[in-house]
């Protein structure tokens, strides 16, 4: 640890004695603007709300290739993965990706559950993005169903400076020590190319494709060629190949723009069966054959966005509208190891489709008034789901379930002087399939000098229930699991105050901090519960959930040099019921850090970025065998470091770099507890170790 902790510092404290003068970090931070819970887009300062920021080029410092690398960088945000499906999705402050909602450009993504919610971060490439915001906090006035924990905002780009603009990515990743260009092979493979267009000042036009393919990595698994009968086969992270398209073109005049967006998604998932069958042969010879069953997933999404902002009058409206369509599919297939064929006779079924139409409008400056105005807003959602026994453990039926909701709602923003202002807002939401929800909200800024503000945000917000918690019927000699088709909307709040000063020191040296508190509160959370001794469970609104957080951050730039630290202490309460069981309700907590250093040589223009975060052991209650216990996760240490070179007149670009300087992999955690029909485990899979990456981008 000593160790750890002393590389970090003495790699910093190279990077800041040999700063060199360029102040352009500190213009861009300047003009940075932010949308996600604003009236129009506006200067951060500005915002009424704590927004944090990853920018573009903190995108391609970090040599990030999608959502979910990037977001890990973040604390009190923790990427959980899933080898077996693929998926990793958002943790903040210990909620999961049901309480987090994903939008691209203000609108939600379309996922397995519904609108917004529990989205699989891989999914999400970075070929066409400007920035991501990110606010942490209950955002139900803002947002409706599902932003119980924050808000994640990817901001694609819709302009260019240039007449043509043109950026083509080559990057190739080591999977822990496993490489191989050729098919079947090793590491991680990704190609991007983006073009834009401007065909005159009103016109502009984006086209993007990217591929990103994993090859898996093994682990204490041998791999899909192997045919030993000891249920070693396959990997411990199975490989997937995605495919993404993007498309844009934008019409902006005087007062009005629009634009029309398309994206295509195709992912391949590969599952390799640990289990071998030896099958003889019956040729007379004692000839046997090894065959696995194995399974492939797809998945195809396309997302339709139109968005149009104009003036009707004085007033500014700004309107959105969406098709999305999710489609997963599946097929197992007889896989002959040893001959390495594959049994072509296999049918392909739906096991995921949702289908969503949505649209969201906001109506402001109805006064045209800078002391005083309001906002109108509207939301419609209609979601058609369907999901097939593969999908959960249902009654034998496929599932289908259509869900409308309509939400409006209502804010103002009165500046009641100079320094200080306030926003209350409220939210009605009626929907076909649960009770009508009210959600409402206050935030206030007081601007304390130039250079600092204080915030303070309350606001609430529910979660519906998903397909598991509504209809899960798994029941036969030894298991007995029920969904709740009772089950009500969760609900919660948070309060939070936050406060922000920076400061220039002189001397081309300008310092920056911020501190903030943050209290989540949820009630009728619900859980899988046991109902009836020993193995009848059943889904319930029955716990309550607290996380009170508590963070500090710092920042200091001079010229080619930037320093940030981070640092937060989360603690989580929940209050688990079971039979006649009940857990503690006292606050467990958990400590994280965050460093990024970056640096540009003068002369050779050679930037040099290192990221680290720390986050420290954690601990909370958990129900098993009639009884609670106080279950322990271990602390890890993530660090990357990236290295890039600007050639030919800064056209060409190369970056080397290592990711998981560490080389973690799976850590130690007591959290898994045994239910009626899965073992517990004891280790948590969270990475698959130290990689190395080359990437090449060419940009005219």
């Amino acid at each position: 640890m000593k160790k750890k902790v002393l590389s970090i510092l003495s790699l910093s404290m190279v990077l800041w004695m040999n700063a060199q003068e360029k102040d352009s970090l500190n213009q861009k931070k300047i003009e940075e603007v932010v949308i996600t819970g604003q009236y129009m887009q506006q200067s951060i300062n500005k915002s009424i709300y704590k927004v944090e920021v990853i920018d573009a080029q903190q995108i391609k410092d970090m040599a990030a290739t999608n959502a979910a690398e990037v977001l890990n960088q973040s604390l009190n945000i923790q990427i959980t993965p899933d080898t077996n499906s693929g998926n990793s999705t958002a943790n903040i402050m210990g909620l999961g990706g049901n309480y987090v909602k994903i939008l691209i450009d203000n609108i939600p993504v379309v996922g397995d559950t519904g609108l917004g919610s529990n989205i699989d971060l891989t999914k999400l490439s970075l070929s066409n993005i400007e920035r991501i915001e990110i606010v942490k906090g209950s955002m139900g006035v803002e947002y409706g169903n599902g932003a119980l924990a924050g808000v994640i905002n990817i901001i694609t780009k819709k302009s260019s400076s240039k007449k043509l603009s043109i950026r083509a990515t080559l990057q190739e990743e080591t999977v822990r020590d496993g490489y191989n260009l050729r098919k079947k092979g090793q590491g991680r493979h990704i190609q991007n190319v983006n073009v834009g267009y401007n065909f005159n000042d009103n016109w502009f036009t984006n086209i993007s494709f990217n591929h990103n393919q994993f090859m898996g990595y093994e682990g204490e698994k041998q791999g899909y060629k192997y045919f030993a009968q000891d249920n070693q086969r396959g990997y411990e992270w199975n490989p997937k190949d995605q495919y993404e398209a993007n498309a844009l073109i934008k019409y902006s005049k005087n007062k009005t723009s629009l634009f029309y967006k398309v994206s295509y998604l195709n992912e391949t998932f590969n599952y390799y069966n640990p289990k071998v069958d030896r099958i003889p042969l019956n040729d007379g010879q004692g000839g046997v054959s090894y065959k696995s069953l194995d399974r492939n997933y797809n998945t195809q999404r396309w997302l339709h966005q139109f968005n149009i902002q104009t003036n009707l009058g004085h007033i500014r409206y700004n309107g959105d509208f969406s098709y999305q369509n999710q489609d997963r599919k599946f097929y197992d297939y007889n896989y002959d190891i040893p001959n390495r064929t594959k049994d072509s006779n296999y049918n392909e079924q739906s096991y995921y489709k949702t289908d969503v139409i949505y649209s969201r409008g906001m109506f402001s400056n109805f006064l045209d008034n800078k002391k005083f105005d309001f906002q109108l807003g509207y939301e419609l959602d209609h979601t058609s789901g369907y999901a097939a026994l593969i999908a959960g453990e249902f009654d034998g039926n496929n599932v289908k379930r259509k869900i409308f909701t309509y939400g409006t709602f209502i804010s103002a923003e009165w500046n009641v002087s100079d320094k200080f202002s306030l926003r209350p807002g409220a939210r009605l939401s009626v929907s076909d399939s649960f009770d009508n929800q009210f959600n409402y909200s206050l935030s206030a800024r007081y601007k304390t000098s130039e250079n600092s503000n204080l915030r303070g945000v309350f606001g609430t917000a529910d979660r519906y229930p998903t397909y598991d918690e509504l209809f899960t019927y798994f029941v036969n000699v030894n298991h007995d699991i029920q969904g709740n088709p009772d089950l009500k909307p969760e609900n919660g709040y948070s309060a939070g105050l936050f406060w922000d000063q920076g400061f220039d020191m002189g001397d081309g040296w300008k310092f920056n901090y911020n501190l903030e508190a943050l209290y989540v509160d949820l009630n009728d959370k619900i859980e899988n519960v046991m109902v009836v001794k020993p193995s009848t469970y059943k889904y319930m609104n029955l716990d309550k959930y607290r996380s009170l957080l508590f963070g500090a951050n710092a920042n200091i730039v001079k010229d080619q040099f930037s320093l940030g630290v981070r640092t937060s202490l989360n603690g989580i309460s929940v209050s688990k019921q079971e039979m006649d069981v009940t857990t503690p309700d006292d606050f467990q907590y958990n400590f994280q850090v965050g460093a990024n250093v970056s640096y540009q040589l003068a002369g050779p223009e050679t930037a040099l970025n290192l990221f680290y975060k720390y986050t420290g052991p954690s601990r909370i209650y958990v129900i098993e065998n009639e009884a609670f216990r106080l279950a322990r996760t271990d602390g890890f240490h993530m660090m990357d470091f990236v290295v890039s070179q600007p050639f030919w007149k800064e056209r060409l670009e190369l970056s080397v770099g290592v990711k998981n300087i560490f080389d973690v992999t799976t850590i130690n955690s007591t959290n898994s507890t045994a239910s009626a029909h899965n073992a517990a485990t004891d280790r948590l899979n969270l990475y698959y170790g130290r990689s190395y990456f080359a990437r090449l981008m060419y940009q005219f």
